[in-house]
């Protein structure tokens, strides 16, 4: 007999229970629904209602156990996902224990100094605030009807260490968050994502963790590996029960921290099983302390894990689209930035990623579109394969067509000339190098045999550029050719040309010298943090409460309630504390005109991100190239 199931999820009590079918054979026996589970786009209102409304028959409506709360949670992987991820969480919820581990102990002692890893803007601060704990302090605003708030003192919930057995076994969720690169040998060799990393993980997880644990996949995977990990757990500890949960990020590296703030939307996939969605229930809660329930979402495995690669092929391909625009516009006369302009004004367009360029970098994009047209083949669907991966041809051509027009501007030849590269990382706001766009240009520059090839980027240290290129190129030839500056000045010294290949803000050219402030949570009505209430502001409240103290005289902008506790100390002739006083000196805008002094007449800027303003340096003598702009 077919009984149509009532599901009312009851989570938390800041959470509105929500209702959804789950199954029209729930008298087979069958605990997996026919349909997706709980979505936040609320489909088939007037279902539910009926469902609730109709008399009573032989209609089932189960309730959801309430979901234990989650007092302690495991992140294994501190990188660029799991410690940004891990330091939000614990920022936002500190009643929550919150333990990161990772075997390389280099990386855990940087997470517990005052030199951090990762470079994203304001995440020093929430890492110092969730590690170190907080002063009690009170907060004074004249005027106001509330004018005097306390602010408690807030105990360390955020724990970096190598103690991956104790930590694992402690919590009630785990999160994977390791890479998971493009394999290089065997078989999918160049397109499948290497999984060995995850697989480690995860039996290392299924070792230790304890009975009812909820494993969490953050790391970007193939589709089906929340079934793999599955069956892992599965071979391991056959008498337990693991369930496995999707939530992949979506985070743009340099602008980290502002997307876990303010994300577009938090995705949740689990299995339709009843314990299934009891986990999902269980991890919105850790987001809702924050987030809006509205942008949490909840489907099936299969759907999250397929909607990560998706995402990036999309963003993609929109950058790719706009580049390839760019070599009409160079052929036709045309600006592509005029072109994108209008492109982004149409409302079912939008004007993100239509900024042209010489092409993307970083560790997802091409991994995870080779990885999707990967899966397409195994599905024999060649041809959906062969369009996503034209998206990585028109990068690659873009890349190239700049390369070959840099060298034929020069006179088709670079022996005896020196050439200044302006950004390494793979964009702006992060130190991230990891197949960056400019390791790859200076393997085919070195090739033309110049005399020397100087990088500079004012967001990496020396080594970590060095190191990269090394890693990639494996050529001592062209290393001897390539000098990292530790300053523009001394990249420029000299030069025949500068090629613009990370979009600083340090390198714009404009006379406008100034450099804005990012604010990671705009200023709203402080109305809720200084209620007058007994209730404790939330971190959200607090920043509220920062951003208005920061404008007033007086106030330390870096800790304007001056909550922070003191920052831990260096040793003496700290390495980091030298590479990162030298990064804040070079930090300095580049001031063009002694640019013009400094290298030779009649010289080229290779504009391959469109940040100077090129009538500005033609006045002072430069020759430019930008991409998209029609001569």
């Amino acid at each position: 007999m077919d009984v149509p199931v009532l599901v009312r999820e009851m989570s938390t009590e800041s959470l509105t229970a929500s209702e959804s079918y789950v199954s029209e054979n729930w008298a087979s026996g069958e605990a997996t629904p026919a349909t997706s589970p709980p979505s936040s786009r609320g489909e088939s209102p007037a279902r539910k209602v009926e469902a609730v409304n109709r008399p009573a028959r032989s209609d089932t409506v189960i309730a959801l156990p309430k979901a234990p709360p989650v007092k302690s949670i495991c992140f294994v992987g501190a990188g660029f996902v799991g410690g940004p991820t891990a330091a939000l969480i614990a920022y936002h919820n500190p009643l929550i224990t919150v333990n990161v581990v990772d075997l390389n102990s280099e990386r855990i002692a940087a997470w517990n100094s005052n030199h951090l890893p990762i470079h994203e803007t304001g995440l020093s601060k929430i890492v110092r605030i969730a590690r170190d704990g907080t002063n009690e302090t009170t907060v004074v605003l004249p005027g106001l009807p509330y004018p005097t708030t306390r602010l408690t003192a807030r105990k360390p919930n955020l724990v970096f260490s190598c103690n991956v057995s104790e930590s694992i076994m402690d919590a009630d969720m785990v999160f994977i968050c390791v890479n998971t690169p493009t394999k290089m040998y065997g078989v999918g060799a160049g397109a499948s994502a290497d999984l060995g990393a995850l697989e480690a993980a995860t039996t290392t997880i299924a070792k230790y963790a304890k009975a009812g644990a909820v494993i969490v996949e953050k790391s970007t995977v193939p589709c089906g590996t929340a079934r793999i990990i599955s069956d892992i757990l599965r071979q391991h500890r056959p008498e337990t029960s693991f369930e496995v949960l999707s939530n992949p990020e979506f985070l743009a590296e340099g602008s980290a921290v502002a997307n876990l703030m303010r994300p577009d939307r938090i995705l949740i996939g689990s299995s339709t099983s009843l314990s299934g969605l009891q986990a999902a229930v269980a991890l919105r809660s850790v987001f809702a302390t924050w987030v809006s329930t509205d942008r949490i979402l909840t489907v099936n495995t299969f759907s999250s894990e397929l909607t990560k690669l998706v995402a990036n092929a999309m963003l993609a391909q929109r950058i790719s689209s706009i580049n390839a625009v760019s070599a009409l516009c160079e052929e036709l006369g045309a600006d592509v930035e005029e072109v994108s302009r209008a492109l982004g004004a149409d409302s079912r367009l939008g004007p993100k990623f239509l900024h042209a360029g010489v092409g993307f970098g970083g560790s997802c994009f091409e991994k995870d579109i080779l990885n999707l047209a990967y899966l397409a083949r195994c599905l024999h669907l060649p041809e959906v394969a062969n369009y996503w991966t034209s998206v990585l041809d028109i990068n690659r051509y873009q890349r190239e067509r700049f390369t070959k027009t840099a060298i034929r501007k020069l006179n088709a030849t670079l022996r005896g000339k020196k050439l200044a590269i302006f950004g390494f990382a793979f964009k702006d706001g992060t130190n991230d190098t990891r197949n960056s766009v400019a390791v790859h240009l200076i393997a085919e520059l070195a090739a033309e045999m110049p005399r020397e090839i100087a990088v500079f980027d004012p967001g990496c240290a020396p080594d970590e550029v060095e190191e990269e290129i090394r890693r990639t190129v494996n050529d001592e030839t062209i290393m001897e050719r390539v000098k990292i500056s530790t300053g523009w000045r001394e990249a420029v010294d000299g030069a025949s040309a500068v090629c613009i290949l990370t979009q600083w803000k340090q390198f714009r050219a404009t006379r406008d010298t100034s450099l804005k402030k990012t604010v990671l949570v705009p200023n709203n009505d402080l109305s809720d943090a200084l209620s007058g209430s007994d209730k404790e502001p939330s971190e959200m409240e607090i920043i509220q409460l920062e951003n208005t103290l920061s404008t007033m005289a007086r106030a330390n902008p870096e800790d304007p309630l001056q909550r922070l506790r003191p920052q831990v100390v260096c040793k003496p002739n700290c390495k980091d504390c030298e590479r990162d006083s030298k990064l804040s000196n070079d930090k300095d805008v580049v001031d063009w005109e002694t640019v013009a002094s400094l290298m030779e007449k009649h010289s080229w800027v290779f504009d391959g991100r469109n940040v100077v303003d090129s009538l500005y340096l033609k006045s002072l003598g430069f020759k430019v190239h930008s991409i998209g702009k029609g001569s």
